[in-house]
């Protein structure tokens, strides 16, 4: 389904019924990266309504010319929402690039949005602490077979360079990037409107939304240690540091990613698994 907005249209899919549940992927893929693994939590649990959107300039969502950042971006995810679920609370759940999307969502929309999860988010900083690259499991066969484009973006964003974690790779995340807007991402968007206008929650003191944070111990790409003022930021929120984790931690990671999602789930929305 598409919806269209201020400045291009959002493309999204919507699984179940009940509670709204808004899910963000990363840069550079799609929303099926988010779905392949968020859909078997809801094996267990019912009473949400899971709406997966191809952030703007990515799968099926389409920009104009007129699109320059990520406020942008933000105004065009809200544009879709409100024609969705207007007026309605919901809750997100928001990993890398998504994940500073989402609170930026959170900072405009503190009234509505009930909970929120941030899985390896990108912050509102731009010097990022981060340790050093490390590679945990290195296949050099195998990447000698993969295409430079694949083998490059796997190598960045993978600490497990094996032939399982290739799987994951080409079965979630390479469809979406070969279908995402690569003239905007590789424009000079990134140096002149990736940071939004304004710093998330940067005037509020606690935010009273119960809070899942997952970061990788291992993570170079968004890193764990600028993250630590979310949990106190948060004043319900659980907040997991994972060893031997980069990333892309719902592939390397993934059952106990699932395990603590479904613990946010039910921690936070009793009164609708009670329905």
């Amino acid at each position: 389904m598409k919806c269209i907005v201020s400045k291009g249209s959002i493309y999204y899919e919507i699984e179940g019924h009940g509670f709204p549940l808004l899910i963000l992927h990363s840069m550079g893929t799609d929303h099926k990266s988010m779905k392949s693994w968020v859909e078997p939590i809801f094996d267990s649990i019912q009473g949400f309504q899971r709406i997966y959107i191809d952030l703007p300039a990515h799968g099926k969502s389409l920009i104009d010319q007129s699109f320059k950042s990520s406020n942008d971006m933000i105004n065009n995810i809200l544009g879709c929402i409100d024609k969705i679920i207007p007026n309605e609370p919901f809750s997100m759940i928001g990993f890398s690039y998504g994940g500073y999307l989402a609170q930026g969502i959170l900072h405009q929309r503190l009234n509505q949005v009930q909970s929120i999860c941030l899985i390896a988010p990108a912050l509102h900083i731009k010097e990022r602490t981060l340790p050093n690259k490390m590679t945990f499991t290195k296949d050099d066969d195998l990447l000698q077979e993969l295409e430079p484009d694949i083998k490059t973006a796997f190598q960045t964003l993978m600490i497990y360079q094996d032939r399982e974690r290739l799987n994951y790779f080409l079965k979630e995340i390479q469809p979406g990037r070969l279908i995402a807007n690569r003239e905007f991402l590789a424009s000079n968007w990134r140096e002149n409107g990736y940071f939004l206008s304004e710093e998330p929650f940067h005037d509020i003191g606690e935010l009273s939304q119960p809070a899942l944070i997952i970061v990788g111990k291992q993570d170079a790409i968004c890193g764990y240690k600028d993250h630590l003022f979310l949990l106190e930021k948060f004043s319900h929120s659980t907040f997991s540091i994972l060893d031997k984790a980069g990333h892309m931690l719902q592939i390397e990671k993934r059952e106990l990613v699932q395990d603590l999602i479904k613990d946010w789930l039910v921690r936070t929305n009793n009164e609708v698994l009670d329905q």
